[in-house]
């Protein structure tokens, strides 16, 4: 779990870049002021952690309780018993001095023994804000219901896109954004705007369990038969009120040349005989980065996989080679080449196998994401989005926009801003959210929540390092590499 940790001044605990210095003068969540959480032990309750820093450097304590980043020569040095307070806030207290970690909102140091308001951290979780909440109580997600303006945590699956939220930071306090851009609230229906109803505390724990509560101390916890979201003084049973916040899962369609989505029948068999999306012709876009393979899972656990005859079953696990496939992507169209080095192609009947030696248009298949209405794009210098300061779209924003997809041919989108105006392309390649015509974006998906955007004017969308967003690289690199 990867955090920023935020002082009692609304600074960050930052890692320097010269030398091995350690400062709270972060005025936002980048790369030097993340955090990488390590549990080392659990003593009952309590959680002893480490903190690893942005340059693969460890938090450390010297004896007279000065704070650097480093190898530790000894457990002692960077070990910190965790403990969490109703706030949502954090103390780390070295466990070998018993000393608490503060800052005096310009340098940090680790002398005292007695905990105050300057020994407090708040947590902010530095995960892509586009998040499912898992209930491990219920074993379901939660789920924006748009016709009732509530909040169900009901889903075993989290294919749908109303299970896909954006956690929302603002003022130390976090806002839960569904799929339509409303807001859970202190009230049971949902809020058209954030404000104080909206706001609630992140209580924040490793590996991403936590609960939401208000400033009053009411806990948001699934309540009756049927899971609604809201809000109570607690639950009957303590788990009740954890979720694990995971990142927003990658579902897609496959659609081929005659027009029909790749779907399973009777359970295993595979057809593209469907014109219409169902859950059936959905499927879960995995991607292992170690060996580039891709694997394609269905709403029933159930991975695509080449067998017999080279036909295509839905009856693979996920360590079985069959279910592993070769990814080329073509303008927003992709080719998957099989266990058996043949492209997946359908016979006159609609069966879906892998007989073709080289990939043509038969083998070409239009993806669509089956559960993103919008994206939320992050790269290595921050969100993509608008600012007061630049008449020009950013790539190095801490609070992002979300950009509105509006499909067009299978793989090929408009991107719509938040004003329903649509974004532009100048001739130095650089955007504008304020066009009248729609302009078409090819989406490639490079990896887990990774993608690239292939831009009108035929280059990908990178972003510079001085903050703008361009569309100028001939190829992937790893500029234009999206976390989505």
């Amino acid at each position: 779990m990867k955090v920023g940790l935020i002082s009692w001044a609304g600074s960050y605990l930052t890692s320097e870049c010269y030398g091995d210095g350690v400062t709270v003068l972060g005025t936002s969540l980048g790369r030097k002021q993340t955090w990488e959480l390590q549990v080392t032990m659990k003593q009952g309750k309590e959680t002893v952690v480490e903190l690893l820093g942005h340059q693969g450097r460890y938090l450390l304590v010297d004896p007279d309780g000065s704070v650097r980043c480093g190898q530790p020569a000894a457990d002692q040095q960077s070990q910190f018993l965790l403990e969490l307070h109703h706030s949502g806030t954090w103390t780390l207290q070295l466990l070998d001095s018993r000393k608490y970690l503060e800052s005096d909102g310009e340098d940090v140091f680790c002398i005292s023994r007695r905990p105050s308001a300057y020994h407090r951290w708040l947590p902010q979780l530095a995960m892509h804000v586009h998040i499912v909440l898992y209930s491990p109580a219920k074993q379901c997600y939660a789920r924006a219901d748009t016709d009732l303006d509530r909040v169900w945590v009901d889903t075993p699956v989290p294919y749908p896109e109303e299970c896909g939220f954006v956690l929302r930071f603002k003022h130390g306090m976090y806002h839960l954004e569904t799929s339509r851009h409303k807001y859970v609230s202190r009230r049971e229906t949902l809020a058209k705007k954030p404000s104080t109803h909206t706001a609630f505390h992140l209580n924040l724990q490793p590996r991403c369990l936590a609960f939401l509560s208000d400033r009053d101390g009411s806990i948001l916890y699934p309540q009756g038969k049927r899971g609604l979201l809201c809000l109570g003084d607690s639950p009957p049973e303590e788990e009740e009120k954890w979720f694990v916040i995971k990142r927003c899962p990658q579902w897609v369609s496959l659609k081929t040349k005659a027009k029909r989505y790749v779907s399973v029948i009777c359970d295993t068999e595979v057809y593209a005989g469907s014109d219409k999306v169902t859950p059936t012709s959905i499927f879960r876009y995995e991607f292992d980065p170690e060996t580039n393979a891709v694997q394609l899972k269905t709403v029933n656990n159930r991975y695509l996989a080449q067998r017999k005859f080279k036909s295509i079953m839905a009856n693979g696990r996920r360590m079985e080679p069959e279910t592993n496939f070769r990814a080329q992507w073509h303008y927003g169209k992709i080719f998957l080449q099989a266990f058996n080095g043949r492209y997946l192609g359908t016979l006159p009947i609609g069966l879906v196998v892998a007989s073709a030696a080289h990939p043509g248009p038969s083998e070409a298949l239009g993806v669509r994401l089956a559960n993103r209405s919008f994206l939320v794009l992050r790269g290595r210098y921050g969100y993509v989005g608008s600012s007061a300061c630049h008449d020009v779209l950013q790539c190095n924003l801490v609070d992002p926009d979300c950009i509105e997809l509006l499909p067009c041919k299978p793989g090929i989108y408009h991107f719509q801003a938040c004003g329903r105006s649509f974004w532009s392309l100048s001739a130095d390649g650089t955007f504008r959210t304020w066009g009248k015509f729609a302009l078409n974006f090819c989406l490639e998906i490079q990896g887990t929540n990774i993608l690239a955007v292939l831009a009108p004017n035929g280059y990908y969308m990178r972003g510079d390092r001085n903050g703008t967003l361009l569309a100028d690289s001939e190829e992937v690199t790893s500029e234009c590499l999206w976390e989505f």
